[in-house]
């Protein structure tokens, strides 16, 4: 499955290391992870989240809010690969791991393969696997634009509030292969901006561009969250790009704040590999 990042060759696993037939090698991490990122293009020790953005998201995710989001995309994934036999998924952007971990555990016949670009995420989602005893998933730090996996290798890519790539996931996903991606809807988080901005505004639909793919449907999965706690407002607070915009004085208006009804909102798009793409 995985491909040599310098050269593009099979990688073989020779015990704890990940070998190609010209000699590129790398080594499997104590956790289990292995580092595909090379210095060509980024610098695998700063690239992605920092370990701050990891804690946060980790506290947030940890207290279930979007546990609705994983089970509807699992239903969405399920009715895209029905007939589909062990298919392979690739989770691109797959960040700490939550829901790479949730997916496989509601999918155990389906092989994840969970890519990243922070090395600091990746390690965290590798914990999150070993933690929950799980066969069914691997983890490697990785660009999503420059995927480390064979050509036509993969039966489904989900894409979870990360960056999309239109020519990569084309090359990697099989005749007729799935992507299904995930971004905030217009009401995303809405009551969390009406409390720190006096304008606040509405998410704006992302455009992606995929030339490669035919866009099936696109459903606006929307519920409500009760925050019960200033613990559970400001982990999600800091784990939205909010905490580095915004200005000191309103950031504070937060901390008064005890509970909060939150929207939650995901815009969830389907798109089918076109048969003459690449």
């Amino acid at each position: 499955m995985y491909i040599c990042p310098v050269c593009k060759m099979k990688l073989r696993l020779d015990k704890k290391v990940w070998r190609c037939q010209k000699g590129h090698s790398f080594d499997v991490h104590r956790k289990g992870y292995v580092n595909l990122l090379t210095t060509r293009k980024h610098n695998p020790k700063k690239s992605g989240d920092n370990g701050d953005m990891v804690r946060a998201r980790t506290e947030f995710l940890n207290f279930g809010h979007y546990e609705p989001l994983v089970k509807k995309t699992v239903s969405v994934m399920k009715a895209l690969l029905e007939g589909v036999e062990d298919p392979v998924i690739i989770d691109s952007g797959c960040g700490e791991g939550y829901y790479t971990v949730n997916y496989a555990k509601q999918m155990p016949d389906a092989s994840f393969f969970g890519i990243d670009i922070s090395k600091g995420a990746c390690s965290h989602a590798m914990s999150r696997v070993n933690e929950q005893g799980l066969e069914n998933v691997d983890i490697a730090v990785a660009s999503a634009f420059e995927l480390p996996f064979e050509d036509m290798s993969a039966d489904l890519v989900v894409c979870t509030f990360a960056p999309v790539s239109d020519r990569e996931y084309a090359r990697v996903l099989k005749s007729g292969g799935k992507l299904v991606v995930i971004s905030p809807s217009a009401e995303h988080l809405f009551e969390l901006k009406e409390l720190i901005y006096e304008n606040p505004y509405r998410n704006k639909p992302n455009e992606y561009g995929l030339e490669h793919f035919d866009e099936g449907e696109e459903e606006i999965f929307e519920y409500k969250a009760s925050l019960a706690s200033r613990e559970e407002i400001l982990s999600l607070y800091k784990m939205t790009p909010y905490y580095y915009k915004t200005a000191a004085p309103d950031a504070a208006k937060l901390i008064e704040t005890e509970s909060l009804e939150l929207t939650c909102g995901f815009s969830i798009r389907t798109f089918s590999k076109k048969e003459r793409a690449l």
